[in-house]
């Protein structure tokens, strides 16, 4: 591993996550709240780090796969310990477990909290709290790759270890133009989404926080209540359209961006997005129908938690954990597990995943049928390689193994088996809320420390698609000889 690289791109990610708490002191002076304070000692020790790491560039600056997922494993959790610095030193948490499990949550947008009342924090530490989830919502490295490129054309390997989906690649031929591409539709979505927030009435502050939840589909709210203290059709609308844009991927954006619509209609996993949302809405409405008596209502609230769910945000406006009938909790959760698009900024196992599994394993069949015939995988009207169907089987076994073992570390709290196990794919998941004591109007503070940081570990390998978390955590990378 090339270590002196490693070291100076971790310098400027250290020094870009100092300038990304500024905003956030901006707003605690324009509203006069001592709590700003609490952002300058993390900013200092960010500095203080970040600046002796990354003054000199070193002559080769050649970055493999390795390194790739190293260097992300390592700036989420940097960044994870220094962000929950001002939720602990404002004051308004019990302990530093418990601002570390709140930040994780944020930054990989899984939105569960450990927090009855949020609306008693201090609107900087709110500000921060959401701001998380825009920040890592499309990547905290692809951030960086967008403002401070590198030289070497393999930085490619950050973002393949970061961005989720099976299949990553450049949208055009230099690293850096495809991050300013990603972050200039995402900046993009969030600003017009802000906006139609502040045209149904939500105030500035409140608008801009929701914007940046369902920008990054974390779920994060300042309020209680949540999306349900505002009570309106309109911005419940609003956000369910937008939670589903945000979890489309985004390289679909930019096809449409350059005239390529062909190749835009053509995306089988677009298409299945979309009919598994209008099935599970459908399906939903009439299921809850008899709890509220009045279509238009029970399809606007069953809309609005489709699109919370599969996008993985976890915005709420109902009780469906104590409230709706067991078909429409079993199938929320079925989608809990199924997540957005690849590229997007939702969690999940990913729809393109599910669609290579679905394929390869009708083709497995076929072949014990007829032993000779030769048969291709494919997606998007093209042959998908065998390495491609060998890694999403692999994923999706390790993915099962980790959701196992988890829930069974879980139970030690001796919670039910509905709570432990929707925690669990809440969490990993990226989603926030589950079933049982864990629901949409419920919290994550019952759990022990130990379990909330088995949650936070569960957070960062479903935002980072598990690899480059288990490399960090590889003792044979911190050998010297390696590294």
């Amino acid at each position: 591993m090339n270590r002196k690289m490693i070291a100076y791109i971790l310098g400027r990610v250290l020094l870009v996550g100092a300038a990304l708490m500024l905003p956030s002191v901006v707003v605690g002076v324009i509203y006069r709240e001592q709590a700003a304070l609490s952002f300058v000692l993390p900013i200092v020790l960010l500095v203080a780090a970040g600046l002796p790491m990354s003054c000199r560039k070193p002559a080769d600056t050649t970055i493999f796969a390795r390194d790739g997922f190293f260097i992300v494993a390592s700036v989420w959790v940097l960044l994870s310990l220094a962000g929950a610095l001002p939720f602990y030193l404002c004051g308004g948490f019990e302990s530093f477990w418990d601002c570390l499990f709140e930040i994780v949550s944020g930054f990989t947008t899984t939105g569960a909290s450990i927090l009855d009342d949020p609306e008693a924090l201090p609107r900087c530490i709110l500000f921060w709290r959401s701001f998380s989830h825009w920040v890592g919502g499309m990547g905290v490295l692809v951030f960086v790759l967008a403002i401070m490129p590198l030289s070497d054309d393999r930085s490619l390997h950050i973002m393949k270890a970061e961005v989720p989906g099976p299949i990553v690649g450049k949208l055009v031929p230099r690293t850096r133009d495809t991050a300013m591409i990603l972050y200039g539709v995402y900046t993009a979505l969030t600003v017009v989404l802000v906006v139609l927030l502040l045209l149904g009435g939500m105030p500035l502050f409140d608008s801009v926080c929701h914007a940046f939840g369902a920008a990054g589909t974390g779920g994060f709210s300042i309020k209680t209540a949540g999306i349900a203290f505002y009570d309106s059709a309109y911005i419940e609308v609003v956000l369910s359209v937008f939670m589903l844009l945000f979890g489309v991927n985004f390289n679909l954006y930019f096809l449409l961006l350059v005239g390529r619509l062909k190749e835009f209609i053509k995306s089988e996993e677009l298409w299945w997005y979309i009919v598994i949302v209008l099935v599970a809405t459908a399906t939903i409405t009439l299921n809850i129908n008899g709890i509220y008596g009045d279509p238009a209502i029970s399809a606007r609230h069953a809309f609005f938690q489709v699109s919370s769910i599969i996008t993985t945000t976890g915005y709420a406006t109902e009780d469906f954990a104590r409230h709706w009938p067991q078909y429409a909790q079993h199938l929320l959760v079925l989608l809990m597990i199924l997540g957005a698009c690849a590229g997007s900024t939702g969690g999940g196992l990913k729809i393109s995943r599910f669609i290579l599994l679905v394929k390869a394993s009708v083709m497995e069949i076929r072949k014990l049928l007829h032993p000779r015939a030769v048969g291709v995988t494919r997606l998007d009207g093209g042959p998908v390689d065998a390495r491609t169907i060998s890694g999403v089987r692999t994923y999706f076994s390790i993915y099962v193994l980790i959701i196992c073992v988890s829930t069974l570390l879980l139970s030690f709290d001796d919670f039910d088996f509905a709570t432990n196990i929707t925690a669990e794919l809440a969490c990993f998941n990226n989603i926030g809320p589950g079933l049982g004591l864990v629901g949409p109007m419920d919290n994550y503070s019952l759990y022990s420390d130990a379990s909330k940081m088995l949650l936070a570990l569960n957070m960062l390998l479903g935002r980072l698609e598990i690899y480059p978390v288990l490399v960090l955590l590889s003792p044979g990378v911190w050998r010297k000889n390696v590294l």
